[in-house]
């Protein structure tokens, strides 16, 4: 997500600073000044927030399954390195913070379908509740220090420079898996649906949101629309007509919702925006850059 929002607009001619632990963001993006360090590192995040009116947040140290083994270390890798970032935003006179919520897991088990902004927020682990604490202390500063923000709840978000070494991802794992011969590895049936919305047009809400004066705060980000994890399997196999991909279906995790698909109506209307890569352009798009990545000597797995 931040190599592709860096080029975007570094791209627009925007000056751009990242701050992070990955290196692949200073390796395809020649016109961003890439500062390496540590979000728990005070000094660091002060030299990579001074001087700049915007914020984006990307912040992620874990993912939902993994977030539950482990609760306190989500909660100060996420939460409490954020509380300190937002003091620093405020002391340097940062204008607006935009935050890539959880639009998959924010909610919990959805009572409706698709889900709107207002729907209760009910996580179901520990990602989900940081993800949560995270946006009630943006609206708390904004309250406390009037610093502004915007929430973006975001879907399952695919495309170039997502790799599955970061254990996210479930489409670029699934073609690595394909592209290496390797079993899909499925928990539960493959039944839950999810809401897949590629990169670039999560960009470009994130780049609307600069500019977004309206009163609303919290967003969701997505397609719309609601695909089985076994249908996506399906599709990405059609990418690859020449292998054949076996699958394996293992017991189901406790963080995993079953159905999450959001509603976008809000969005569209506040911001003018509306999802506009189509899902085989999407996948294409995906499984050209990953061949290409692993031609280029990348990680298989």
């Amino acid at each position: 997500m931040g190599a592709n929002l860096c080029l975007a607009l570094a791209g627009s001619g925007a000056r751009v600073q990242a701050f992070g632990r990955s290196r692949i963001i200073s390796a395809v993006c020649n016109n961003v000044t890439w500062m390496n360090g540590l979000s728990d590192d005070p000094s660091a995040v002060v030299r990579a927030i001074e001087g700049n009116n915007i914020v984006f947040h990307l912040i992620g140290a874990s993912t939902p399954a993994s977030s539950n083994k482990d609760p306190i270390a989500d909660l100060n890798a996420c939460v409490i390195n954020t509380l300190k970032m937002l003091d620093i935003c405020r002391e340097s006179g940062v204008r607006r913070v935009i935050f890539a919520s959880s639009g998959g897991t924010i909610y919990g088990v959805p009572q409706s379908v698709p889900i709107r902004e207002d729907h209760p927020t009910e996580p179901i682990s520990a990602y989900g509740v940081s993800r949560l604490a995270i946006e009630k202390y943006l609206s708390l500063y904004k309250y406390l220090h009037n610093l502004d923000y915007i929430i973006l709840r975001i879907a399952n978000s695919y495309g170039r420079y997502q790799v599955p070494t970061k254990k996210q991802g479930v489409i670029a794992a699934m073609m690595i898996n394909v592209l290496n011969g390797v079993p899909l590895e499925f928990w539960g049936t493959g039944a839950a649906v999810r809401d897949f919305i590629h990169i670039d047009d999560v960009v470009e809400a994130m780049i609307a949101s600069i500019f977004y004066e309206g009163p609303i705060r919290v967003f969701n980000v997505g397609s719309g629309i609601g695909r089985s994890i076994n249908q996506v399997a399906t599709d990405i196999e059609r990418m690859f007509p020449n292998t054949i991909a076996h699958r394996v279906y293992r017991e189901a995790r406790p963080g995993d919702v079953p159905t999450n698909v959001l509603d976008i109506g809000l969005i569209k209307q506040e911001m003018n925006w509306s999802p506009e890569v189509a899902w085989q352009a999407g996948l294409k798009d995906t499984a050209d850059w990953l061949r290409d990545f692993l031609e280029a000597g990348g990680p298989a797995h």
